[in-house]
């Protein structure tokens, strides 16, 4: 137990020390605050968005430049030559020409450059509320009763439960809220993978460059140095967890009492957030962790010099990344889907699946709670199938490739266990 502790330490002392660690950790803090400047720049530098109308119709050209919209202002010009040069002389963003025969809308805008998504659906817009305007004039509605004939079919929805006696019992929906916590970690996890696959692989062959393998094996047990090596990685990885949040837990007691904060939360309790859909995501997220941390430190041991890592490492990054799309694709957009249904069950894409079916409410507690114990064995199995085979890969030396690697490792563990 002392040598692997002192493999762990030495290993955690090592990454917590260096300077990719530090600029890993400091990455999503300097991301936040750069993103906050540019905003603070935008919103204190930004101007109106001018938009010129070449029309004959002055009554639109009137309404037009009349309208008060945020950030968007309008102005008339009698010609397109004169609306040409205001935007060749940088007076306005862009012109619109406008015909309104037969009482419908064709306008075709001229820029030099974009004026921005936004913009332009707020220009699509304005110019659908005036047209359903004037063909309710030709047509002698009042533009009251117009804008009844467009207004939208009102639509809620309910979330409901039954109880021992079948009653249906309305609950509180939150599930737009969790979808939103589950996403977000989902993405940490997926960070995380990526990051960590390639720093324990490394570790793990680290030795193997060097051909040293055959004297630390020969005074340490080979699971020794496979489970500390692997320790001490994952605790570099909880060390970066602790301190985001103790960052979060920080960085919120700030932001709660901002008046925007208070509104966003005031609907909504910390009982009905941290249901058990966002614990068991949190513990999708450790094991799922975990595990792949695993999965890494075998295909680290697979490789014949550190340089092929990175190789090494592509399989269990493809695997994160297909767990990741299937999350993002169906989970959000069709969550029903059999996909989606199925691969919740699958180790490794699990973590990504399951927790974005529990927070859109299209699986069950016990379905989850199979799907995290099939997690769990797997990645037991793993570490013990790991670990068994680390003694005999770590001394392959094949340059015929990983897969390679591990055939002559099973026939090395096969005859070891026949003697």
């Amino acid at each position: 137990m002392n040598k692997f502790w002192i493999i762990a330490l030495d290993v955690y002392k090592k990454n917590v020390r260096s300077i990719s660690f530090l600029i890993m950790l400091l990455a999503p803090f300097l991301l936040m605050g750069i993103i906050y400047l540019a905003g603070s720049l935008a919103s204190n530098f930004s101007s109106d968005t001018t938009i010129g109308i070449v029309t004959s119709d002055h009554t639109v050209s009137q309404a037009l430049t009349k309208s008060k919209v945020a950030d968007l202002s309008f102005k008339s010009y009698d010609s397109q030559k004169a609306a040409q040069d205001a935007l060749k002389n940088e007076k306005i963003d862009g012109f619109m020409e406008l015909d309104t025969t037969d009482n419908t809308v064709v306008a075709t805008l001229y820029n030099t450059s974009s004026i921005g998504s936004t913009t332009e659906l707020g220009l699509q817009q304005m110019l659908s509320q005036i047209q359903s305007t004037l063909r309710a004039q030709s047509l002698d509605i009042s533009t009251e009763a117009a804008a009844s004939l467009s207004q939208p079919a009102t639509f809620s929805k309910t979330k409901v439960s039954f109880n021992d006696q079948g009653k249906m019992i309305q609950g509180e929906d939150n599930s737009a809220v969790q979808l939103i916590l589950v996403i977000g970690i989902t993405i940490v996890l997926f960070i995380f993978i990526t990051s960590y696959s390639s720093i324990i692989a490394q570790e793990i062959a680290s030795e193997k460059g060097t051909r040293i393998m055959e004297v630390i094996l020969s005074s340490t047990k080979a699971k020794t140095h496979f489970y500390g090596k692997l320790t001490g990685v994952i605790l570099v990885a909880l060390t970066q967890i602790v301190v985001y949040v103790a960052a979060f837990s920080i960085g919120y007691t700030q932001l709660k009492k901002l008046d925007f904060v208070k509104s966003l939360l005031e609907n909504f309790t910390l009982d009905k957030l941290f249901g058990p859909a966002l614990w068991f995501t949190l513990l999708f997220f450790i094991f799922g962790i975990l595990v792949y941390a695993v999965l890494a430190a075998l295909c680290g041991s697979l490789v014949s010099k550190p340089e092929d890592t990175a190789k090494a490492v592509q399989p269990i990054l493809y695997i994160g990344m297909i767990g990741y799309i299937i999350g993002f694709t169906f989970g959000t957009n069709d969550p029903q889907n059999i996909v989606i249904k199925v691969t919740s069950f699958i180790p490794l894409i699990s973590s990504y699946v399951m927790p974005i079916r529990l927070a859109t409410n299209t699986a069950s507690l016990a379905q989850a709670s199979i799907s995290f114990l099939l997690l769990v064995l797997f990645g037991i199995g793993l570490t013990l199938f790991s670990a068994n085979l680390y003694k005999s890969n770590v001394l392959v030396y094949s340059e015929k490739g990983m897969f390679q690697s591990l055939k002559e490792s099973l026939t090395i563990l096969a005859n070891e266990k026949r003697k």
